[in-house]
């Protein structure tokens, strides 16, 4: 009976070994992803209009949330073995006013909502994911704290 009981356990943790990662990590990555895409577009298009100091930092943080999306697609590809696809959707109005350009502002909150996001995100993972979140929340508080300002001047 013992034998019987410790050869269950040891096929039940070696079934465990071979699982693939649980939807919610891959889940949390890909809205990681999506949020790192939108920044660094939000950013790049905001650098295009912002004085040049300015433009300058937000250059910088489109090419920081652009290495955070490829850094995710690698560790979506590692534990996929394919490509995850992302779930970034646009929505267009075609009645009242056309929208307002977007500003700094906008990209400080998106930069928070991000950070916000991805220290929740990190608290839910473990080993490599949980530092990559952890470092892509610290990343992003440094944009707008630091070299944003937290958006008060903009």
């Amino acid at each position: 009976m013992l034998v019987g009981a410790a050869t269950l356990a040891l096929l039940g943790a070696a079934a465990a070994c071979g699982k693939p990662a649980p939807r919610l990590d891959v889940d949390a990555l890909v809205a990681q992803l999506d949020r790192a895409q939108a920044d660094s577009e939000l950013a790049a298009t905001v650098a295009t209009t912002a004085p040049p100091p300015v433009a300058k930092a937000l250059t910088a943080i489109a090419a920081e949330r652009a290495a955070h999306a490829q850094a995710l697609t690698d560790e979506l590809t590692r534990m996929n073995g394919a490509p995850t696809p992302t779930t970034t959707t646009t929505s267009t109005t075609t009645t009242g006013e056309p929208p307002q350009p977007p500003t700094t502002k906008d990209v400080v909150a998106a930069l928070r909502q991000a950070a916000d996001a991805a220290a929740t995100a990190a608290a839910q993972q473990s080993g490599y994911r949980a530092g990559l979140l952890g470092s892509i929340a610290a990343s992003c508080t440094t944009a707008f704290t630091v070299a944003l300002g937290g958006g008060q001047d903009t």
